[in-house]
């Protein structure tokens, strides 16, 4: 069994963490607001899988009283990235890897150059997970990882699959890092993005609106597009799928019902953004290499200025 440290123990990061707990590892969570609530009743998961809580979870307040460890899950929003490094380091030993299960571009290049290791991966979740009353998450459907490492070594991605061999959770591997992180951007750009845009509303009423399920396909092709460039440019020979992503992405998102994704939920709550690791970093390289996407500015100016975190 491996040890782990839970980094960002928020609605994601708290979930993957608890499913590893229950395969037997040994996982430390770093907790911040729902401390108390999990010192006195525990850690409870609502799973469309089944219900099960961790009574007596390892809870610290602090990472240097978690120490070295085989892996760290980090969960952080990119909002709050700028925390990872300092984080994260308590945690490293000489042969820890990471594993951010983080939305957006650019994630594990940032680790690796903050935190000085290449033992990096990503972890591309699809899932429906919201965080309830303190101490308790929400799975309501889906809950799929794909990993990919930074270097795109297949005999580190099956070191990473070792780790969830018998957690309840359905792993893949990816062999690019950088395609599947804009794979998921077909997915986050449009449904992150347009239920903010659209007046706050669910995913259900994206994917049943006519006007906004055809704004949506189109955001993706741009991702599609976009993604596509970034590949080539870096002299990477695979590429990305779009009609069978975006078939994919719509199958998926159309029997979710009246979802909220997190950029919603920050949203709605007053909570800051993550519209610059999901929006304007796709965007920015979109323009650099000179892709036109001006539905993807367009939404990306619009978030900018909804910001609650905006001054």
């Amino acid at each position: 069994m491996a040890s782990v440290a839970v980094i960002g123990a928020g609605a994601v990061g708290s979930y993957y963490g608890a499913r590893l707990a229950q395969a037997g590892h040994d996982v430390r969570f770093l907790l911040r607001r729902d401390y108390d609530a999990v010192a006195e009743r525990g850690l409870r998961v609502e799973s469309h899988h089944g219900d099960f809580a961790l009574d007596h979870p390892t809870i610290v307040r602090d990472p240097a009283e978690i120490g070295p460890v085989d892996w760290v899950l980090c969960g952080l929003k990119t909002t709050s990235f700028d925390d990872a490094p300092v984080l994260i380091r308590p945690c490293l030993g000489p042969e820890t890897r990471v594993l951010a299960i983080v939305n957006g571009l650019g994630i594990e290049e940032r680790l690796a150059d903050a935190l000085d290791t290449e033992r990096i991966f990503g972890g591309l979740a699809f899932t429906c997970i919201n965080r309830g009353e303190p101490g308790v998450v929400h799975h309501y459907e889906y809950g799929q990882v794909s990993i990919a490492h930074l270097g795109d070594d297949p005999t580190e991605l099956a070191l990473a699959l070792d780790l969830w061999r018998d957690a309840t959770v359905e792993f893949s591997t990816a062999s690019s890092v950088l395609r599947a992180r804009w794979e998921k951007l077909c997915w986050n750009v449009p449904f992150n993005g347009l239920t903010v845009a659209a007046g706050a509303v669910t995913t259900e009423a994206i994917v049943t609106d006519p006007a906004l399920r055809a704004e949506a396909r189109a955001l993706m092709e741009e991702v599609v597009a976009a993604g596509n460039a970034d590949l080539a440019s870096r002299n990477r020979p695979e590429r990305i799928d779009g009609n069978e992503v975006i078939t994919r992405m719509f199958a998926l998102t159309d029997v979710m019902g009246p979802y909220r994704p997190s950029t919603l939920i920050d949203f709605v709550e007053g909570r800051a953004i993550e519209v610059d690791a999901i929006f304007a970093e796709p965007a920015r390289r979109a323009r650099v290499l000179g892709v036109p996407t001006p539905r993807l500015d367009q939404l990306t100016a619009l978030l900018a200025r909804l910001d609650p975190a905006r001054e």
